[in-house]
């Protein structure tokens, strides 16, 4: 008999326990790489009108009403990052009206909350539902129980069925929960509805279709409408065709101009997405670590530019650090990424890059650093001899003998290198020694890891307008995808020079007042693929 109460009580408490009061639930063995981009609780990580979204009950619920009708369609914007390959899974209920769930989308900005792109439908009267449409972006592009190929015209062609469409329809359950379940991957994208392909679309339209953009969810026009979402994660898939490299920017410092790690990044990846597209998948986590859980999940390369010490981006996510490593997935810091502090979180980085700045050893002076010499290195490729003013960190802790590390660039610091007094930062008497004898110093250099993975520092880019100089800028392009496991052309990775205006863009709002930075979301340059 006690056996039996203490049966039932057991029983009862895991049935409160259970991840589904809080409107998540235990993943199943095919679940494994998931994790929810919705807490269940809270809005946290989207955007949309609080008037139309709310949450209650494990749901994010979205309603219209007769008195209140909606001019245009809106939407709840996923705001810690985009989609590009991915496996996406929620439960969806309709009421009434029409929805959609938009992947791989893109801000239109003549109206708030308003979106378009790639949508899979969801409407109450079953006629669209798991059908692929294109908001503000061509149409219908494969109805229900369609297969179809998009043309280079962009004009959809049916080169098959997953099914009947009416008995496909069958197996939505009007008015209650569904279970909705997209892949997208290159430039295929499935939707399944309960377990049931529903529908597909191949896009071979090159000068429009979409590799990466917003996962967003509609409220439409019109009638009121209600409809709930549950139990929405996210897996992202590894890309094969392109390598992804993945930006890290820290948050705002120093004067206007200066350590622009946002406007830097977002250069870099704009750069290498318009021109190298054929190579790399370019991303860019602003203000911070990323809040996306999911952001390392198919990175072949993270790139770091940020302060250092401990106001260094990943200093309080070494453990992630090592992770990254231990996966052998390229690792890179620019300027003040170089350095955290002596002890485990330099220790940790110098293992991922191959060198540090450690205080009371390193300097970081200004000088205008001659290059005269480059070695024969993938990374070294289409840079002729140059030089330039930046705050070039020399004397760097590299790893025990310098085992797998490649100096790229090396110059002699002039003797006013050291005119500052002694200090963490400023002089030490080894590094006055150094100075004095005329010693080459490495201020960029890759590291080819004993994991397989590959590293590099790079400390110049304390000026952000010397990205304009081309030698500096493919440096960095080259150690970037060098990294991420790109074979390196004969003349290096080549962008255009950046213009004024593009230079201009993104610089944070330095000297005036601050705009409320929001940590560690993703803010992608959009790409055709």
């Amino acid at each position: 008999m006690r056996r039996h109460v203490t049966f039932a009580i057991l029983i009862s408490v895991l049935s409160i326990i259970s991840p589904a009061t809080f409107g998540q639930e235990i993943p199943s063995g095919e679940d494994v790489g998931f994790v929810p981009v919705f807490d269940g609780k809270s809005l946290n990580g989207w955007d949309g009108n609080k008037s139309l979204w709310h949450v209650q009950d494990g749901m994010i619920l979205g309603e219209t009403s007769a008195g209140s009708p909606l001019a245009y369609n809106q939407f709840l914007i996923w705001k810690d990052g985009e989609l590009d390959d991915f496996e996406l899974k929620l439960d969806y209920k309709i009421e009434s009206g029409n929805s959609g769930i938009q992947i791989r989308s893109f801000v239109r900005g003549n109206r708030p909350y308003s979106v378009g792109g790639y949508q899979a439908d969801i409407d109450a009267a079953g006629q669209w539902v798991g059908s692929c449409y294109g908001e503000a972006f061509r149409g219908v592009l494969a109805k229900r129980g369609q297969k179809v190929q998009m043309n280079e015209a962009g004009k959809p062609e049916v080169t098959g069925a997953t099914g009947d469409p009416v008995e496909l329809g069958r197996w939505v359950k009007p008015g209650d929960w569904n279970h909705y379940h997209i892949i997208a991957k290159g430039n295929k994208i499935e939707i399944k509805i309960n377990g049931h392909t529903m529908s597909e679309l191949t896009d071979n339209d090159t000068d429009t279709r979409r590799r990466s953009g917003l996962l967003a969810l509609q409220l439409h026009a019109g009638e009121p409408m209600k409809v709930a979402f549950r139990n929405i994660q996210l897996k992202r898939l590894p890309l094969g065709d392109v390598k992804k490299i993945v930006f890290v920017a820290g948050t705002p410092s120093h004067p206007p101009r200066a350590h622009e790690h946002n406007a830097g990044c977002l250069l870099l990846a704009g750069k290498l997405n318009k021109y190298q597209s054929d190579k790399v998948l370019a991303v860019v986590y602003t203000n911070g670590w990323p809040s996306d859980p999911t952001a390392f999940q198919n990175a072949d390369a993270v790139v770091m530019y940020s302060d250092g010490g401990q106001r260094h981006v990943a200093f309080s996510h070494l453990k992630t650090l090592r992770q990254l490593r231990d996966r052998a997935i390229g690792i890179g810091a620019i300027h003040y990424a170089v350095e955290m502090t002596p002890g485990d979180s330099n220790d940790t980085l110098i293992s991922c890059i191959g060198g540090a700045f450690e205080i009371n050893y390193s300097v970081n002076p200004h000088w205008i650093a001659d290059f005269k010499k480059l070695p024969d290195h993938p990374v070294s490729r289409g840079i002729t001899p140059f030089s330039i003013n930046d705050e070039w960190y020399f004397n760097m802790r590299f790893v025990e003998g310098m085992k797998g590390v490649t100096p790229i660039l090396s110059a002699i610091p002039p003797a006013e290198t050291m005119s500052r007094p002694d200090g963490e930062h400023s002089g030490n008497p080894q590094v006055r020694k150094m100075v004095a004898e005329g010693k080459p110093q490495h201020v960029c250099w890759v590291y080819d890891r004993e994991d397989g993975g590959r590293g590099f520092g790079f400390t110049g880019a304390h000026f952000h307008d010397n990205w304009a100089n081309d030698a500096f800028r493919k440096t960095v392009l080259n150690a970037v995808c060098w990294i991420a496991g790109v074979k390196i052309p004969k003349n290096g990775i080549e962008v255009p020079t950046p213009t004024k205006e593009e230079l201009d863009a993104n610089l944070d709002p330095k000297g005036r007042k601050k705009a409320k930075a929001k940590s560690g979301r993703e803010t992608a340059k959009k790409k055709k693929a």
